[in-house]
Formats: C-alpha cells, structure tokens, sequence
C-alpha cells in the first residue's frame, strides 16, 4: 500500500468534500453585518460604481475621508441597518468597510441613509421609479444622486444580487 498516494488522495478528497459543503451552506442574513462585507466586496467587484462614482461623488465626503452608505429594511424587526463607507483609493470608489453602524453622525449633505421593504429592496427598478412611487425611501444630497443615477441604479440592483436569507423576517402585514 503505498501511503504517500493514500494521503494525498485522501487529502484532496477532504478538501473537495469541505468545499462543497461551504457552497451549500446558507447565505448571511439579509441586512446583516456579514451581509453587508459580501454588498462591500460586491461594490468593489462593480466598474458602475468604482469607477462611475470616483469622480466628484467620492470626494464629497465632508473632510471625513469616506463617505457613509446606510441601508435597512424598513419592515423587518429583526434586521438592523448597516452601513458601507466608501473612499477613493488608486483612482476609484472603493468599499472600505461593510458591516454594522459603527455610530458616527451621519451628515446628509454627504452622507445617504436608504431604506425600503425587503420585497422592494429584492425587486427595486429603476431608481427614480423607486422613489417616485415610495418603494425607496432616501435621504442625503438628492441632487448629486440624480446626478450619479446610473451608478446609484447599479448600487440598489447590487442590493438585490447578493445572496441573504429573508426567511427570518414575515412577509408585510403578518408581524415581525
């Protein structure tokens, strides 16, 4: 028996079984912190908005370095807001963070605060649509977000495509 063969066999069998279990298992919670590092790796994965934001959107940042992106579901109980902060880095708009509301005051004259049902952040639009007809609520300098409207379209459709579970939180109208 020749081991060397039997361990590598065995070790590239546990690695092919550990990763197939990985894919299986469960997305992060909608709208949680671990949510909100996946939307963050996400945003940086998206040319839209690294590059369609890196010119005077990221720099209105107010002195702080970064600018605050906080989005929440308006109806779920169970799911608190989080937060992105972006920040221009080698010549783009670049995620730093994603995670919980680390607490600092948000300045609406830089910063967004954005928040809808988990039935209209999975199924947004477009986003003046969104807004016209109260499917998203918002709050933070509306002019220069009507001026980024396609990179601000690809952020609420980004919102949509990365994985989180909703099955924690009731369908509008049965509670929370």
């Amino acid at each position: 028996m020749d081991f060397k063969k039997l361990f590598v066999a065995a070790t590239a069998a546990s690695v092919f079984l550990s990763s197939a279990a990985w894919a299986d298992t469960a997305p992060p919670v909608f709208m949680s912190p671990d949510w909100a590092g996946q939307l963050c790796d996400a945003w940086n994965h998206s040319d839209d908005l690294t590059t369609g934001l890196a010119g005077g959107w990221v720099h209105n940042d107010g002195g702080k370095g970064y600018k605050t992106l906080k989005v929440s579901d308006s109806v779920c109980t169970k799911s608190a807001p989080v937060e992105l902060q972006i920040a221009f880095k080698d010549g783009k708009a670049i995620c730093v963070y994603g995670g919980a509301i680390k607490g600092a005051a948000m300045d609406y004259g830089v910063d967004y605060a954005m928040w809808a049902t988990t039935k209209n952040w999975q199924n947004m639009g477009s986003p003046m649509t969104a807004m016209m007809f109260g499917r998203l609520n918002f709050q933070g300098p509306k002019w220069e977000a009507m001026s980024n409207m396609g990179p601000f379209g690809a952020f609420l459709h980004l919102v949509a495509q990365v994985p989180g579970s909703v099955d924690y939180c009731p369908p509008v109208g049965q509670g929370a």
